[in-house]
């Protein structure tokens, strides 16, 4: 029997959820402030996946031309009705948003179905009686409710309410911090299954009701019990084409943000039972390895190493606030990423200009670490025309780190910097150091980061290629606001003035 082990995929893709459209299955996760947003995952056994598209290209809001860190896209939830798909997608500050495709690799096309601040994990559920309903819950810090769930009726075509939110659960007691709802219908019940508890040491719970409206019994169906697990939840049931039931959820590792489970599900007495009970409560535990669901997967695998030869961006690669297409190019010379020093923008919330901080840059070019130790080496060369144009790479997190070439009247020099993030629950205040500085009599370089199994990384750098030198400082591994690090590269102007000079980026490679 072939079996596969948990984590599915050690990679930041939080709050996901998933469903089957024949044979093939389909995952959305959330991305917060980094665009394009919402991820869209697919696999043909529940284990091996590849991303293939993105549901939000940009967001039509000015706030997210600039970072907003903690903001934009939260949990998604994806449903699959009458030949099209639907992502329902929160904005905490701008409302309910809704994305439909008839094709998962093609455009999606956005509609607020509302608009307003603090409902989250929005879920759709259309009814036998031809009505159509939407689960969802609060976010604490805009609305000062994290503990109920509502459900309101909705046209068919999600574009609009058609009734008011009725209150179905009240948890403050049982259930504090009761979030990220899906909403099925299984033989006469309504399912809503949803985290409680918090992501750091919460379980999974379900409602169930014989009404859409309620009243709704509660259950804790997967806990942590005494396994190493923590918080397992917030995620998705899907049945795949032989009839059994899964569950696909995150555990959060902190540094590297929400990594994804998948436990086996079935029912007892009409109830949902996730994992397997192992320690004799009742309750089902994660599982460290079971049975493949289904045999024939295709080895469907993450990208991440890019040689730059396409005329796009290859879906590894998000940036932290709207894409701007004047940042970066892909054609100016074929076979290599250019990105345009560019000077820091004004944020339009407060009019100041953050001048040369990486947390605040809208031009910062992200992606998802896939493993928790790994190399990164990137290839590139600056061509600088003023003092303080650079090109490096980095890890972004509340605290970071970055390396590369800085252009001055003098010459290049190599700059290694340190940064750090306080007020972190939201967008938070930055502050950075230059930590080392070489003279570097070239404008092509090789630059490396190593992380360790430890939560330490290192940043060097070589002339040629083969020899490495590293700096000294020790930087240590930290979450972003809501996401595990990001590894970035960055073309920018530091001191903040116009520039014709830009940095290519000719490959970057990840070794494990």
């Amino acid at each position: 029997m072939n079996t596969y082990k948990n984590p599915i995929l050690y990679a930041d893709y939080s709050d996901p959820d998933v469903i089957r459209v024949g044979e093939d299955y389909y995952m959305v996760s959330s991305s917060f402030t980094y665009l394009p947003g919402v991820p869209v995952l697919h696999s043909r056994d529940l284990v091996h996946w590849e991303l293939i598209n993105y549901c939000v290209r940009s967001l039509p809001f000015e706030k997210y031309n600039m970072p907003s860190h903690g903001s934009g896209t939260w949990a998604p939830s994806i449903r699959f009705h009458k030949g099209t798909f639907y992502v329902f997608i929160p904005l905490v500050d701008e409302g309910i948003m809704v994305a439909r495709s008839r094709d998962p690799y093609g455009e999606f096309e956005l509609n607020m179905l509302w608009e307003g601040k603090g409902w989250i994990d929005p879920c759709p559920l259309w009814d036998e009686d031809g009505k159509t309903y939407m689960v969802f819950a609060y976010a604490n810090s805009r609305s000062g409710i994290k503990h109920r769930i509502s459900v309101v009726e909705i046209d068919e075509d999600c574009r609009q309410l058609t009734g008011e939110p009725v209150l179905v659960f009240e948890g403050e007691q049982i259930a504090p911090t009761c979030e990220g709802p899906k909403f099925y219908k299984k033989d006469g019940y309504y399912y809503i299954l949803m985290p409680a508890g918090g992501v750091a040491e919460g379980w999974q719970a379900c409602l169930r009701s014989r009404s859409v409206y309620g009243p709704y019994e509660y259950r804790v169906v997967m806990h942590q019990g005494n396994t190493e697990v923590n918080g397992p939840h917030q995620g998705g049931w899907v049945t795949d084409c032989n009839g059994g039931d899964w569950f696909i959820h995150f555990q959060d590792v902190i540094e590297l943000g929400r990594i994804i489970h998948l436990q086996p599900m079935c029912f007892q007495e009409g109830w949902p039972f996730i994992g397997q009970d192992q320690n004799g409560d009742g309750i089902g535990e994660p599982v460290r390895e079971w049975r493949l669901p289904s045999e024939g997967g295709d080895g469907a695998e993450l990208a991440q190493s890019d040689d730059f030869e396409g005329d796009e961006l290859g879906l590894q690669w998000q940036w932290q606030a709207n894409p701007n297409p004047s940042a970066y190019s892909l054609t100016a010379r074929p076979g290599h990423l250019r990105l345009y020093c560019l000077p820091q923008k004004q944020d339009p919330e407060t009019g100041l200009c953050r001048e040369n901080l990486l947390w605040y840059a809208p031009n910062l070019l992200t992606q998802i670490p896939k493993q928790p130790a790994f190399t990164m080496t990137a290839k590139l060369q600056l061509f600088g025309k003023a003092p303080g144009d650079f090109g490096g790479i980095g890890l972004e997190g509340h605290q970071y780190g970055y390396m590369g070439l800085y252009h001055t009247d003098a010459g290049n020099e190599l700059r290694c910097y340190r940064g750090y993030v306080t007020g972190r629950e939201f967008t938070g205040e930055a502050w950075e150091e230059c930590v080392f500085q070489k003279k570097a009599d070239t404008e092509t370089i090789w630059l490396r980061l190593e992380l360790g199994a430890d939560k330490k990384y290192r940043l060097g750098y070589s002339e040629d290629g083969e020899s490495y030198w590293f700096a000294d400082e020790i930087f240590t591994l930290e979450r972003a606001t809501w996401t595990g690090a990001k590894l970035c590269l960055w073309g920018c102007s530091r001191e903040n003035r116009r520039s014709e000079g830009y940095c290519d980026v000719e490959r970057v490679d990840f070794t494990f």
